[in-house]
């Protein structure tokens, strides 16, 4: 695999509120851990790091505005020269600064990583990949919740998670492990 020198991280939605037990049971435990391994060698490599939060129209979600849900988890707290951007749709890039900021950086590839993968690691993933851009997406860096589909009927994390996955690789998006990022650094 080959990563740029430029690519960019961008980490969605790592915020409180995605830890409220009203979410429900999750995939992926060490998804965090994973995230925080990339973001630094990120750091200390000094390729750009852009932090992605998500400020919600509906005062039922655990990103309401008006709560510590929107606040970052301190883990995951920029750092000077790292870029910021809310959003209050699925989608980063739609009506935000992102791809302005990766085009006048000559950034063409970016790996994504966050919560929740079927929702905004997935929309943000499509988007990119139909700009143009080189999508990379850990598969071990992001995770979702149980979920009902359409018809009622009810399907593990796990299983949202690979589905969503599935729809993102080959077409949007390469679908890897952080490992073999990481190992592109070093």
């Amino acid at each position: 695999m080959d990563l740029h020198d430029n690519a960019a991280l961008v980490l969605i939605d790592m915020q409180q509120g995605i830890n409220h037990p009203k979410l429900g049971r999750r995939n992926n435990p060490q998804a965090e851990e994973h995230m925080l391994s990339l973001l630094a060698a990120w750091r200390e490599t000094g390729r750009p790091v852009i932090h992605v939060r998500h400020f919600s129209r509906s005062s039922e979600s655990v990103f309401w505005p008006q709560q510590s849900g929107v606040d970052y988890q301190s883990a995951f707290l920029p750092i000077e020269g790292e870029r910021q951007l809310q959003k209050q749709v699925p989608d980063a890039f739609c009506g935000s600064e992102l791809e302005t900021w990766l085009r006048s950086d000559a950034i063409t590839q970016v790996v994504i990583v966050g919560v929740i993968t079927n929702n905004s690691v997935e929309s943000t993933a499509r988007s990119g990949g139909n700009l143009g851009f080189e999508v990379l997406v850990p598969h071990d860096a992001c995770f979702t919740f149980d979920q009902a589909d359409f018809f009622g009927h009810a399907h593990s994390a796990e299983e949202v998670h690979a589905m969503s996955l599935g729809n993102l690789h080959g077409e949007y998006a390469t679908v890897l492990a952080t490992a073999e990022i990481v190992a592109a650094i070093r």
